[in-house]
């Protein structure tokens, strides 16, 4: 695992701090939570923080917020730029978190299980350490749409896919998703997606923003987000 963990220090080296909620997953996370109910006063997890904009972003709307990711680097990186906030920054990895079962109101992965070698053991995991009526935030991308045909082209034709070259990355699906959400015994309260794209060889993908206005569509977007929550005890 050491190995993975250096191309992830590397990684995360190799890009700045993020700013908050300016991208689609974030925007779509916090769309999902309810700053009441979910945040203020809350104990909050955030697996998976990275460079600790969104972090920062959870903690000013009231969060009592632990920030883990598997990075060193990465969490080197959001101390020195957040060295004022209150945030508890610890390195963990999310396939076998050391927090004991029960330990938080809100757990929130952003873009997380998807880079992992067992996606379902960090659901399990995420889902051990949730309260009993807490709320989990997931958002991961949807290979069920144009992105995933293209990374079957890709394999077709001898080529390895990568997320801005990132070590691991799983091919996930909404509905895949959807079931490990519910085997794990979680409730899921709301499901979104939005983001469209059109693959063009030599170039970035094309985002076909027409496409989001129909809700249909978002069993097919790439930017999916999800709302579970854990069943109380009887």
């Amino acid at each position: 695992m050491s190995n993975v963990n250096a191309s992830y220090d590397a990684w995360h080296t190799r890009h700045a701090v993020d700013d908050g909620i300016s991208t689609p997953w974030h925007q779509l996370a916090a769309g999902l939570l309810n700053s009441d109910s979910d945040l203020k006063a809350r104990r909050v997890l955030e697996i998976g923080c990275g460079r600790g904009g969104f972090a920062r972003w959870l903690e000013l709307q009231g969060a009592q917020l632990v920030a883990a990711d598997f990075s060193e680097a990465a969490l080197r990186m959001a101390q020195e730029h957040f060295g004022d906030s209150s945030i508890h920054w610890t390195q963990q990895d999310i396939q076998r978190l050391t927090f004991p079962d029960e330990s938080f109101d809100t757990v929130i992965s952003c873009e997380t299980v998807e880079h992992v070698p067992r996606p379902r053991q960090a659901l399990g995991e995420l889902t051990r350490v949730l309260r009993s009526g807490g709320t989990l935030i997931l958002t991961c991308p949807n290979y069920l749409g144009s992105m995933g045909l293209y990374r079957l082209y890709l394999r077709l034709t001898g080529r390895r896919f990568t997320e801005e070259g990132q070590p691991i990355n799983q091919f996930v699906t909404a509905p895949v998703i959807l079931y490990w959400l519910r085997s794990a015994g979680l409730a899921v309260e709301d499901f979104r997606g939005h983001g469209h794209y059109l693959p063009v060889p030599g170039r970035p993908p094309l985002r076909a923003e027409i496409l989001d206005r129909f809700g249909i569509l978002r069993l097919f977007a790439l930017h999916t987000a999800f709302r579970a929550r854990k069943g109380t005890k009887r």
